[in-house]
């Protein structure tokens, strides 16, 4: 089973060591994947935009895996929720699944629909960055959660 993310463009300065060591500390756990696309340049409309990075996206996503749309109307997971969600993956021996994270306009419409599950890192828009570093933060969590360590604090 493959854990990817896949973000439109290439963290900035400030943010890239600390997304880079929690995508790292993520790999400990499972087959895990990165897959930067690159960002649509703001000519055309935005529903332009948000297509032809969406595309590139999708391009990128091998067949069979479940597509998580990363997206602030999405649902809100608990940390022990994601865990749950990878462990029952890798039980029924699928696939994997890839967390679509969207550029400075987010996601196209039909990439959100397309999605098996729509995932709510924060009720805030958040820089693409942030949201970056969170999710590969939480899918380490993850990690460590199926594998009962003790970096986890949470009560669920």
């Amino acid at each position: 089973m493959k854990v990817m993310l896949l973000a439109v463009g290439r963290p900035g300065r400030l943010l890239a060591p600390a997304i880079r060591e929690y995508e790292t500390r993520a790999a400990r756990y499972w087959p895990f994947e990165v897959v930067e696309v690159r960002e649509e340049k703001a000519r055309g409309t935005a529903a332009d935009v948000r297509a032809a990075e969406s595309d590139r996206l999708m391009a990128a996503v091998p067949e069979g895996i479940d597509v998580v749309a990363v997206t602030r109307t999405g649902k809100s997971w608990t940390s022990a929720r994601l865990a749950r969600y990878l462990q029952d993956l890798a039980v029924h021996s699928a696939p994997g699944a890839a967390f679509l994270i969207g550029g400075a306009l987010g996601l196209a419409p039909g990439t959100v629909a397309r999605a098996r599950y729509r995932l709510s890192l924060s009720a805030f828009t958040l820089p693409h960055d942030i949201a970056r570093l969170n999710l590969a933060e939480q899918i380490y969590r993850a990690g460590t959660i199926t594998r009962g360590e003790p970096y986890h604090k949470g009560s669920e």
